[in-house]
C-alpha cells in the first residue's frame, strides 16, 4: 500500500475513487484540484497497469481526425459526444503538455507521446496527484457498500504480502467508480464489481469482447509454421462487394486471426455472429495491385519456375500471405483467373470471438439510462461511474483511452458540482 490509511477524522470528508486506471486517475485529479481530499483505491499492487500495458504499443493517446469522424467511431456516440466536446484530442494533448509530455501525430493520424512510452507519463501524473494531496491505496479490493445519511459506507478487503487479509470500512461523501471492463483480468479489469451494482438495482448490459481476435480451425501445418506471423500490407473488408477495404496489418495466431484490421472490424463481426451464427471476412492480399494487373502477370509464361517462385519474384507474394491463400483456397492455385480473384478477395468464415479476457476492451457495462449527464447513478446520488465500466465501445487507435480520460474528467467535475450543491444547503 502507498499513501496513508484513511483516518476516522478524514473519513466523512473524503471523496473516494475506486479504480486507478486512466479514468480514475483523471477523476481524482479534477476533485483534488478543487480542494477536496481524495482517497484513491485499487485492488492491484500498483496503479495504472492496463495503461502501462498500452504503452508497449507506443501509447496511442488519441487521433487527430475531424471531430465528427472521431465521435462517429464510438458505439453509443451520442452518450460519448459530450465527454469528447469537453475533452477531445486537442484538449488531451494540451493536458499532456501540462505534465511535460510532448506529443506528435503520426502519418496515420494517431497521436503519441514523443517518448512513445507510458511509464514517464504515469510517473509525472502520480507526482501531480500526490502534490494535490491524493492518497493512493493499493491492494484494496472493494467488496461491499451501502448508503447512509449524507455518506456512503464502503468496505474493502486489504491484502499485503506476509499479512493476513483484513477488512477496512470507511465512509465517503462522494464516490467515483472507475473499475474497468471485463477483459485482461490479470491487470485488474475483472468485472467483479457487476454483482455489487446489480444488487442495488443498477441495470447492466452484459460484457462482450471487443477489439478482439477470432477463432479459426487452422491446419496443423499452418498452426505450426505460421502462428505468430504478421500479415503485412494487406486489406480487409467485411463485405466482398464493398468498396470499403481497410489497409493495414493483422496476424495469424495459434487460435485464428487477430491484429489491427481484425480489431477494427470486431464490432461488426460480433454482431453478425450473434445474429447469424457466423460471419465472413475478405482479404485483399495485394492491395497495391489491381485485379487486372494480377491477371496479366499470372497469364505470362513461368517456364520451369514453380508457381510459388513465380509469385514470389513477379508479385512479391510469399510467406504468411501465400500460406493464407493456400490454407483458405487450395483449389484456386490451379487456375490463373481463379487465383487472381482469390488474391484480391479471399473469404474466411468465422464462428466465434476469442474469450472475453483476451479482448483489448469490452462492450457492455452500466447502461446510459442509469446515469445523468454528470455520470452520477440516478438511483445512488453521490456515486459516479467512469471509464470502460460504462456501456460504450470504440476501436483501437486512441479512441478508447481518450474516452476513458474524458469520462473521468466528467465524473470528477460531477463530484465537485454535487458537493457544492450539498454544501450550499436547501
Amino acid at each position: 500500500m502507498t499513501g496513508t490509511e484513511p483516518t476516522s477524522e478524514s473519513q466523512l470528508q473524503s471523496v473516494v475513487v475506486i479504480g486507478a486506471g486512466p479514468a480514475g486517475l483523471m477523476a481524482a485529479e479534477q476533485v483534488a484540484a478543487a480542494g477536496y481530499q481524495v482517497d484513491l483505491f485499487d485492488a492491484m499492487p500498483s496503479v495504472g497497469r492496463k495503461f502501462l500495458r498500452a504503452g508497449i504499443g507506443g501509447l496511442n493517446l488519441t487521433h487527430s481526425e475531424d471531430h465528427e469522424a472521431f465521435v462517429g467511431r464510438y458505439s453509443h456516440a451520442e452518450q460519448v459526444r459530450p465527454w469528447l466536446s469537453d475533452f477531445g484530442p486537442e484538449q488531451l494533448q494540451n493536458w499532456a503538455a501540462t505534465l511535460g509530455i510532448e506529443t506528435f501525430t503520426g502519418s496515420s493520424g494517431r497521436v503519441f507521446p514523443v517518448q512513445k512510452k507510458a511509464s514517464p507519463m504515469l510517473r509525472l501524473w502520480l507526482q501531480r496527484l500526490r502534490l494535490q494531496g491524493v492518497r493512493i491505496h493499493t491492494r484494496h479490493r472493494w467488496t461491499d457498500w451501502s448508503a447512509m445519511v449524507g455518506a456512503h459506507r464502503l468496505v474493502f478487503e486489504v491484502s499485503a504480502p506476509g499479512r493476513a487479509v483484513r477488512s477496512l470500512e470507511i465512509s465517503a461523501r462522494a464516490v467515483v467508480l472507475a473499475l474497468g471492463g471485463g477483459s485482461w483480468s490479470r491487470l485488474g479489469s475483472d468485472g467483479r464489481w457487476q454483482s455489487l451494482l446489480a444488487r442495488s438495482g443498477v441495470q447492466l448490459s452484459p460484457f462482450t469482447p471487443s477489439n478482439c481476435g477470432f477463432d479459426y480451425p487452422w491446419s496443423e501445418f499452418m498452426r505450426h509454421h505460421f502462428a505468430g506471423q504478421p500479415l503485412k500490407s494487406v486489406a480487409l473488408s467485411v463485405d466482398a462487394d464493398s468498396p470499403q477495404w481497410r489497409v493495414g496489418e493483422a496476424m495469424i495466431s495459434r487460435h485464428g486471426v487477430q491484429g489491427g484490421l481484425i480489431y477494427h472490424a470486431s464490432r461488426t463481426l460480433q454482431q453478425r455472429i450473434e445474429r447469424e451464427g457466423f460471419t465472413h471476412i475478405y482479404w485483399d492480399l495485394l492491395p497495391d495491385r489491381t485485379l487486372a494487373e494480377i491477371r496479366g502477370i499470372l497469364a505470362q509464361p513461368r517456364g520451369k519456375q514453380s508457381q510459388a517462385n513465380f509469385l514470389r519474384k513477379r508479385l512479391a507474394f510469399s510467406g504468411a500471405r501465400a500460406a493464407l491463400l493456400h490454407e483458405l483456397a487450395p483449389q484456386a492455385v490451379r487456375d490463373p483467373g481463379t487465383l487472381a480473384k482469390a488474391i484480391k478477395c479471399l473469404p474466411q468464415r468465422l464462428h466465434s470471438a476469442r474469450p472475453l479476457d483476451e479482448a483489448i476492451s469490452t462492450g457492455g457495462g452500466v447502461v446510459a439510462t442509469e446515469l445523468d449527464q454528470a455520470l452520477m447513478l440516478r438511483r445512488c446520488p453521490g456515486v459516479f461511474c467512469a471509464g470502460e465500466m460504462l456501456d460504450w465501445d470504440a476501436p483501437t487507435g486512441g479512441y478508447l483511452l481518450n474516452a476513458c480520460l474524458a469520462s473521468g474528467r466528467v465524473a470528477g467535475k460531477g463530484v465537485i458540482a454535487f458537493l457544492q450543491h450539498v454544501d450550499a444547503g436547501p
